[in-house]
């Protein structure tokens, strides 16, 4: 009898918890197929599913990020300058301009130079020497700190600048400072140097595709100079003989749009460690340092939901003549696809430049299932032989580029917490062009004929891997 009453009590504790989960799951999950999956795996699989729910599908983001802004972090309105005067070749894209003032928390601001750093061995020296000429703060932000030669070399010139009176703040994303041993993390705060790990603890060590990781790459020095991009700090950036293992691309920023940069950061730093950034020593006033008309773009499952991936779409809608895009990881969701498709079907030329062999198989596989997609309907895909092309960049017509730490895939454009930067600028384009050019020069053009004679078995391999495209 008291067995039978246990059995009722926990079956009525089961139901109870199945309704509440699915119930959230059907208020709050955006995506029709992400809110039947849940539903399908809490009741299907009772209590384990609606665990996995609470652990994995419950973005509590929002709500801690919300309750930990200061008011000063983001721009008000009466602080907005009026919109900037468009570039004569970009004046077609004035929609663009107007779709992302109202999605992005951060105004288009004119006066700002922006130099474009290939690889490791031109952008870690310029990182670092801009910490070493630090005077009053640095603040550091990255998805990967790696031990090596690149690490130690940012630990030093961190603790040197800490050592000098500098305000030093670091942030490394938890599940990126776990990928080498020992992490660096620790050896910054042996040195004293202010080092914070964003959301650790979230999941076990050994799962590493998880959710809500900041992927950013931020370093703002004396809230002047700014860099940002898709470069971890890792030596397989660098190279030992002959080429790198990678190649990626991170850009050097003054004017007022560093502020963008410094203020992104400082709203990770806030969330993270509860510190606020305040003042001239992080926020200085920032005078016209070029001619470049820049805008930083937040993304994350917080209030910046989606922004990158409607900028996306905003630019293929507006593009006239041509698209290029460059991507290490290449899973665009349905809507994305229509959009390059309705692009090149208007007779704008697209060109997707992806890597020929991926660092991580499983993605390759399922972005090679479905990129006949795009290749039917008139998209060109180059595939670049090694090293494995790490860089995130697009350019439309010729005046407009963008560049940052987001690939186009359901992890950067839904999951994780990225920074991009928009420029309206034809000189800083045609710069972003040449690296197109460079790549698709010693590139291979694939064609449907080659994705379609592949054996059976591997098409199958590559269909089942799509079908985990949301999570890779």
């Amino acid at each position: 009898m008291a067995r039978e009453l246990w059995t009722i009590i926990g079956g009525g504790i089961a139901l109870a918890v199945a309704l509440v989960a699915s119930a959230h799951a059907v208020l709050h999950k955006r995506d029709v197929r992400a809110a039947l999956g849940w539903v399908a795996l809490i009741w299907f699989a009772p209590v384990a599913g609606a665990v996995a729910y609470a652990v994995l599908g419950v973005n509590r983001i929002r709500r801690r990020a919300q309750a930990l802004r200061l008011p000063d972090v983001r721009e008000r309105p009466e602080d907005l300058p009026p919109p900037p005067h468009l570039p004569e070749e970009a004046e077609h894209l004035r929609a663009l301009v107007r779709l992302a003032d109202a999605i992005v928390r951060r105004p288009l601001v004119a006066g700002n130079a922006v130099e474009i750093l290939e690889g490791g061995a031109r952008a870690y020296p310029a990182m670092l020497e801009a910490i070493d000429r630090a005077e009053r703060s640095v603040t550091f932000c990255t998805y990967i700190f790696d031990p090596g030669a690149a690490g130690d070399a940012f630990v030093e010139a961190l603790a040197r600048a800490h050592d000098r009176g500098v305000h030093v703040r670091v942030l490394i994303d938890a599940i990126g400072a776990r990928y080498r041993w020992p992490p660096l993390y620790r050896r910054l705060r042996r040195r004293g140097v202010a080092t914070e790990l964003f959301l650790p603890r979230l999941t076990p060590a050994w799962l590493p595709f998880v959710n809500l990781r900041n992927h950013r790459k931020l370093l703002v020095v004396d809230g002047r100079v700014g860099f940002t991009g898709g470069m971890n700090v890792r030596d397989e950036f660098l190279a030992a003989d002959g080429l790198p293992p990678s190649v990626d691309v991170q850009v050097r920023i003054e004017g007022p749009v560093v502020a963008h940069l410094q203020s992104a950061f400082a709203e990770d730093w806030l969330f993270t460690a509860g510190e606020p950034l305040e003042g001239e020593g992080f926020f200085p006033p920032l005078p016209a340092a070029g001619p470049v008309l820049a805008r930083g773009v937040a993304d994350g499952p917080d209030e910046d939901f989606e922004t990158i991936r409607w900028l996306l779409l905003g630019a293929l809608s507006a593009a006239r003549r041509r698209v290029r895009i460059v991507t290490p990881y290449f899973l665009p969701d349905a809507t994305l696809v229509t959009a390059l498709n309705v692009a090149a079907l208007r007779g704008v030329e697209v060109d997707l430049v992806l890597p020929l062999i991926s660092n991580l198989p499983v993605v390759q596989w399922a972005q090679t299932a479905q990129l006949w997609q795009v290749i039917e309907r008139g998209c060109r895909v180059w595939l670049t032989p090694p090293p494995f092309d790490h860089t995130k960049a697009m350019t439309v017509d010729g005046a407009w580029a963008l560049l940052g730490s987001a690939n186009w895939d359901p992890r950067s454009l839904r999951l994780n917490f990225e920074f991009d930067v928009e420029a309206y600028d034809a000189d800083l384009a045609a710069r972003v062009d040449a690296l197109v050019d460079a790549r698709v020069a010693v590139a291979h053009l694939l064609t449907l004929g080659e994705v379609d004679r592949r054996p059976l078995a591997l098409r199958l391999r590559d269909g089942v891997a799509r079908l985990l495209s949301p999570y890779l």
